[in-house]
């Protein structure tokens, strides 16, 4: 956990404590925008408005030319510079996407941009800025820590700095936003969600419909490993986090703005925080609805969203989310996609004790196939013999409401299966998972074999119904990767003896599979 520090670090932009909403509205009225901008769409995210019940609007800021909101403050700050300025250059500190905003300005402006990145930066990001013409420098962890050096190069090299959002041209340039939302949604609107990194966002919006329609929630997002606006508003000053989660790598800000403080103080009507998995399940959500990917940022007003509803159980009311980024790294899917599933708590996950006996693993799969509610799938199986009363299964399988996970604890253990819900285990979802498995000196005479089988409903259960108790598996593997055909690593023990009627079993089966027996990874790792 965070340990939060109060900070008295410089004082907001001159003037800027003075602007009251109404400054603000005009400011957004005048803003310089779409030379650059272009006015993103407002869509009813259908799927998940049938869902929630209520309805839910995205306010697409992915479809912006830098995949991001952050060039609409960029460039309302830099046409706002004296032509002296502009002819000296300009300077960001950024995690990404406001360097891709500065970078794209000062190309429309034809000036020269330096970008100072956190080294944490998605290569994804780095290569954009630099492909605008951005030079960029990467130094320390986080936001804060590349900021401090973009100072140290304001000072030394004369350049103007673009504050990414504690500058009230900035924060005016985000408010453009809220403009667009209120006209292209003029009914009834209960609230309106938007991710909190800095600060900038939030303050352009809620100052823009606190002067004109008061009546609308504007509802600020963190990261619960990233909150250091909501802890700031809680201590009625600016806290300085020493640390921040990465995930949300958009987000990832240690201490907000003075002026974002100030107006995220008065004008935000309520602040929610949501975890990775949450997170993860919004990327999909969205996904499903628009066939596009937004980056953990941009997912973070729907996660408020779906948590909002739950928790308040809200029928017939009207939320805009804004989907703030795009920016997304391929490579980062992987993670997105293994924890979509349980954010969501569609799949749960357990740790099952099974006697180690003949026929107990045949019990415990039909046990799998008859437990109660909905028709369910193993998404997970991860087994690797290892003692010779007991054998400990890792086990992911399909669920369909929240909670459902206690309940099939329950229900493993009341049939003597002793259970551990894993659910929400952090150490397992993100490691023991991989690392069931290993050496064991009980695995004699087995043979490893890979099989391909079509991923469909109840495949898996087929298939482990369909391997006869005659031999004992020593080890099993299975993960549900989304794809049309599921693979199974399985190690079982045969007799040099039974060699032949192994053989012919293998053909009946009727599954493709590879003998890797005499693999010498797996002699290297799994064999004794």
């Amino acid at each position: 956990m965070n340990t939060s520090k109060k900070t008295t670090a410089s004082a907001p932009a001159p003037g800027a404590a003075d602007l009251t909403p109404a400054d603000y509205l005009k400011k957004i009225l005048t803003a310089r925008v779409y030379d650059v901008a272009v006015e993103s769409p407002l869509e009813p995210a259908r799927a998940l408005s049938a869902r929630l019940g209520n309805t839910v609007l995205l306010k697409r800021e992915d479809q912006q030319p830098v995949f991001s909101f952050k060039l609409r403050g960029a460039f309302n700050k830099m046409a706002h510079l004296s032509q002296e300025q502009l002819d000296r250059g300009v300077i960001c500190a950024s995690a990404g996407n406001h360097a891709q905003g500065v970078a794209l300005s000062a190309r429309k402006l034809g000036v020269r941009a330096v970008v100072v990145m956190p080294v944490t930066t998605p290569q994804l990001k780095v290569d954009a800025v630099r492909a605008l013409g951005g030079e960029v420098h990467l130094h320390g962890e986080s936001y804060s820590d590349a900021y401090g050096h973009a100072v140290e190069l304001e000072q030394q090299h004369g350049l103007t700095f673009v504050h990414p959002f504690d500058d009230p041209d900035v924060i005016a340039g985000q408010g453009t936003i809220a403009m667009e939302i209120l006209r292209q949604h003029q009914g009834p609107l209960d609230a309106v969600f938007v991710a909190i990194g800095g600060g900038g966002l939030i303050s352009g919006v809620a100052n823009y419909i606190k002067a004109l329609r008061p009546e609308i929630r504007v509802i600020g997002v963190q990261m619960n490993d990233s909150d250091a606006m909501m802890q700031s508003v809680a201590a009625h000053e600016r806290v300085s986090l020493p640390d921040v989660g990465l995930f949300s790598d958009g987000t990832a800000v240690k201490l907000v703005g003075a002026e974002t403080f100030r107006v995220a103080s008065k004008l935000v009507d309520e602040f929610v925080s949501v975890d990775t998995d949450a997170v993860c399940a919004a990327i999909k959500d969205v996904f499903i609805d628009t066939r596009s990917i937004v980056e953990p940022a941009g997912a973070l007003a729907v996660a408020a969203i779906k948590q909002y509803v739950e928790e308040r159980g809200t029928r017939g009311e009207t939320y805009a989310a804004i989907l703030c980024g795009a920016n997304m790294n391929f490579d980062r899917l992987r993670f997105v996609a293994e924890r979509a599933e349980v954010g969501e708590e569609r799949e749960a996950l357990f740790a099952v004790t099974i006697p180690e006996e003949r026929g107990s693993f045949r019990r415990f799969c039909e046990l799998v196939g008859r437990l109660p509610g909905a028709s369910r799938n193993v998404t997970e199986f991860n087994y690797r013999i290892s003692d010779a009363q007991k054998a400990h299964v890792f086990v992911g399988l399909t669920t369909s409401t929240r909670g459902e996970s206690r309940t099939i604890a329950d229900t493993f253990g009341s049939h003597g299966f002793a259970a551990l819900d894993l659910t929400h285990d952090e150490l397992a979802k993100e490691h023991l998972r991989h690392l069931v498995g290993g050496r064991t000196g009980l695995a004699h005479d087995e043979r490893l074999l890979r099989f391909v089988f079509p991923e469909r409903p109840g495949a898996l259960l087929k298939f482990l119904s369909l391997l006869k108790p005659n031999w004992n598996i020593s080890l099993f593997h299975y993960r549900n990767q989304g794809a049309d055909y599921g693979r199974i690593l399985v190690g079982v023990q045969v007799p040099a003896a039974d060699d032949q009627a192994f053989g012919a079993f293998l053909q009946t089966l009727g599954y493709p599979y590879v003998e890797e027996t005499a693999n010498p990874a797996y002699r290297l790792f799994l064999q004794a």
